[in-house]
């Protein structure tokens, strides 16, 4: 838990600048819708790992389009910002690498159908482990500048789900080494690779959150 004293004083400091210098734009809502809309995408990804046969993902495309759409919305307000709640790089970093677990979800959805690759075990679940540890990012997104305790445990559940998916990587590869269809493995080993750089994406995610509360602590 965090010194109390510590944080009336930080929230004095803040209140004190903020009436200073007032914030034009409420990045830590923009990033939190941010980071929701990247979740409800993700959820459609997983979705859509579970119909038979598999469909065009053309509604996780339409979220990739939405959620660029949020992120240029969010940096044009910071290049113009005069204030921000926290460093403006680590806004834009967050707002950028949470983009990119979406892009590397639909990437992989894209794979898929273009290579008729059939959902296993290893996808499925590390798929599972991304969606978790983006409800996790979500959750602490939201909690950001205001409950560090609380941002500080959805971070180290992200970081959980974020070595599920690095387990599953590892084994999954170890299978594929030892089948004998070459070409099914070479297009599985693609999409592995892109919900393995998901699971990256997240992860850099998680610990520039983690540099923010040590800033803010």
């Amino acid at each position: 838990m965090g010194d109390p004293s510590k944080e009336q004083g930080k929230k004095r400091r803040l209140d004190i600048f903020g009436s200073i210098f007032p914030r034009e734009y409420d990045f830590e809502g923009m990033l939190a819708d941010q980071a929701g809309h990247i979740q409800v995408g993700v959820q459609t990804f997983v979705n859509w790992l579970q119909t038979r046969p598999l469909q065009n993902p053309a509604k996780l495309e339409e979220l990739e389009g939405e959620a660029d759409r949020m992120r240029h919305d969010l940096e044009e307000k910071l290049i113009t910002s005069f204030s921000t709640p926290f460093d403006r790089q680590d806004i834009y970093s967050i707002s950028r690498q949470i983009d990119y677990i979406l892009n590397y979800a639909g990437e992989t959805a894209r794979e898929m159908y273009a290579f008729g690759v059939e959902p296993d075990g290893p996808i499925a679940g590390m798929a599972d482990a991304l969606l978790a540890g983006t409800a996790c990012v979500a959750a602490g997104v939201k909690v950001m500048n205001r409950n560090n305790a609380e941002l500080e445990e959805q971070i180290r559940l992200a970081r959980a789900a974020i070595h599920r998916i690095e387990d599953i990587y590892i084994m999954g590869m170890a299978d594929l080494l030892h089948t004998n269809d070459a070409m099914a493995a070479l297009r599985k080993r693609e999409v592995y690779h892109h919900l393995r750089d998901a699971g990256r994406a997240l992860r850099n995610t998680a610990d520039i959150m983690h540099r923010t509360a040590v800033g803010l602590a």
